[in-house]
């Protein structure tokens, strides 16, 4: 879980940037066209769409670029074509990592995120070759300032959540997919803000990494992440507290 906190953190803080540009906002739309393809135009009775529209609002974008997205999806108005497709291999450290793309062209998706892999010193395999180390769980991380662990651990769980933890300087909640809502829904009714909830895919293990060795694999998440098709990139590695510390130094 250590991994996972640490580089959904970083997410958090590079999606800030992300939407000034423009990027994070294309990724939301392919979610929300996806999604509204799959299960339909109506949030009420589609979860994913409604998560979709959540993470949106979430990265401020404007109503009628949602609602547009909605149409596209639903066949109302023409769009692209996205499917999904989950691209998996090994970084460098041998640290398995499990890309969720949606994309118009596999034919160019695929030798682009090789190349990424390749770069970073790491390889593309083949389907099923990581996908069986992860599980696929929602989680919210919530800084540990916002609540106490008493508190949040008694609602999570009466919600359906699996389990709380605190790690570093945040509480990590975690659930099966099917109570992502119900979690959600008693989080927000207790006013405790999340920094990031999502469904995602937690690895059963983790590689512990030195601080040069998660300087490189950190290099390809954010490589990954920065890639227009990858909607979530997940990696089974760990990252102490010192070495976390270290990195954050040399950003600093």
């Amino acid at each position: 879980m250590a991994g996972h906190s640490h580089w959904a953190g970083i997410k958090h803080k590079k999606a800030l940037i992300d939407n000034k540009r423009g990027k994070l906002w294309s990724k939301l739309s392919k979610a929300i066209i996806v999604a509204a393809k799959i299960g339909g135009a109506d949030p009420d009775a589609n979860l994913r769409l409604r998560y979709a529209i959540d993470d949106a609002k979430a990265g401020n974008m404007p109503k009628d670029t949602i609602e547009r997205a909605i149409k596209k999806g639903a066949g109302d108005l023409d769009g692209d074509n996205y499917e999904e497709v989950i691209y998996e291999g090994y970084g460098p450290n041998g640290v398995a990592v499990l890309c969720e793309a949606l994309t118009d062209n596999r034919n160019r998706t695929a030798p682009e995120l090789r190349k990424l892999f390749e770069i970073a010193g790491g390889k593309l395999g083949a389907t099923g070759c990581v996908a069986w180390m992860f599980d696929r769980k929602g989680v919210f991380l919530i800084d540990d300032d916002k609540t106490d662990e008493e508190t949040l651990f008694e609602l999570a769980l009466e919600a359906g959540a699996d389990d709380v933890k605190h790690d570093g300087k945040q509480f990590v909640v975690t659930c099966e997919p099917d109570n992502f809502g119900d979690v959600g829904q008693a989080i927000d009714s207790a006013e405790i803000p999340t920094d990031v909830r999502e469904i995602t895919r937690i690895a059963k293990d983790t590689v512990e990494l030195d601080v040069d060795a998660a300087r490189s694999v950190l290099k390809l998440m954010d490589a990954l992440d920065d890639h227009d098709d990858v909607q979530k990139a997940s990696a089974n590695f760990s990252i102490s507290d010192e070495a976390m510390a270290e990195l954050e130094a040399d950003d600093a």
